[in-house]
């Protein structure tokens, strides 16, 4: 249960925050983040609200392109970031904000920066990739430019806090920081609440951005698969309305494909770095405590044992025989208990998903 450490990641949090954090500060931030989050909606029907006028918004932008061919990767990132910013912020970005989209920018450089051979020497040997040139250096300026912002937000945040109005999960966290003020062992302070809202950003904007974006890919390998799909979602939905969360147990194939896209793509096959935390018997071996554990997902969803064409893209492996949605324990593409930040977003990643195939609609 323990999380491992990334250099890279304690380079961006410089070690606060909720993705690197254990023991106590792990706990206080883990708890208070899931229940902050679920009053503002995460889950329920008061993210279902942004997530429909955000799904808006983004087909608005799509057809100011008049059916001409585009990039959709930033576009599905601000759509993504923009459902986070409301609960986080309180409020949107336009799509041509030139300081949102530098956000987004470096919150993509360092996702990709991670899977470089740079990103992974820098985690091996951080030491030494501290004293050598390169790009890494204009990447780590780029993240206190990120770090300003936050600070910036937090600032304005602290200046008009109504604490019989909170508006987002900064203004939680302020009044947390404000009753907690005198507790010199408090974990609520300004860095792990900068660190935190950053790991929000990285860990919900890139995984669903990315998701959304290999879902329209596939849709077009398949286009039997999307005809489908857009059937089901015509009968159900119509044309003349916006999907909801009460949608989606009327909408097993559709359903279906959006797990079998999470499956398939297999976003994170190491997942995370992570350690015990007390040595564990494990089939007959011992772990020593301490011990740093890569859970390699990979091999989970890609398992013979539980998928009947692992290496196919086949929504049926979510299908019973009568066509109706099913689940599989095998179906774990963020890593499984409690130590994992992208299990935040999971259920409203599922939920952002169901408006964006309307994206297929030749309508």
């Amino acid at each position: 249960m323990g999380r491992g450490q990334i250099p890279l990641f304690l380079k961006d949090t410089r070690g606060y925050g909720l993705v690197m954090s254990n023991g106590e500060r792990w706990r206080q931030l883990r708890r208070f983040t899931l229940t902050t989050l679920r009053d503002f909606g995460m889950g329920r029907k008061g993210m279902e609200a942004w997530i429909q006028e955000e799904s808006n918004h983004m087909r608005a932008q799509i057809d100011t392109f008049k059916a001409k061919p585009f990039d959709p990767t930033f576009l599905l990132s601000c759509t993504v970031s923009n459902v986070i910013c409301c609960l986080v912020f309180g409020q949107r970005f336009n799509y041509e904000d030139k300081q949102f989209l530098r956000l987004l920018d470096t919150l993509s450089e360092i996702s990709k920066f991670g899977s470089t051979p740079r990103g992974q020497m820098y985690n091996i040997f951080p030491w030494l990739m501290e004293r050598l040139p390169g790009r890494h250096h204009t990447l780590f300026d780029n993240i206190e430019e990120l770090r300003e912002f936050t600070e910036k937000k937090i600032q304005e945040h602290e200046e008009t806090l109504d604490p019989s109005s909170l508006r987002d999960y900064i203004d939680c966290f302020l009044i947390r920081v404000h009753q907690e003020k005198d507790i010199p062992t408090t974990e609520f302070h300004l860095d792990n609440l900068v660190a935190t809202v950053l790991n929000l950003f990285l860990a919900g904007t890139e995984t669903t951005s990315s998701t959304i974006r290999y879902a329209l890919s596939v849709l077009i390998k398949y286009p039997q698969i999307q005809e489908k799909m857009q059937q089901e979602i015509d009968t159900v939905i119509g044309r003349e309305r916006c999907a909801n969360m009460e949608d989606r147990k009327s909408l097993p194939f559709t359903d279906a494909v959006i797990h079998e896209v999470q499956r398939f793509l297999d976003i994170v096959p190491f997942s995370l770095p992570h350690y015990a935390l007390k040595d564990i018997l494990f089939r007959g071996y011992t772990i020593p405590k301490d011990t740093i554990i890569l859970p390699f997902l990979h091999s989970v969803l890609k398992e013979e044992k539980h998928w009947a064409t692992p290496w196919s893209f086949n929504p049926q492996h979510f299908l019973d025989q009568n066509g109706n949605f099913k689940k599989n324990p095998a179906f774990l593409p963020f890593a499984a208990g409690k130590n994992t930040v992208f299990g935040f977003w999971l259920k409203s990643a599922l939920n952002t998903y169901e408006h964006a195939v309307r994206l297929v609609s030749p309508h």
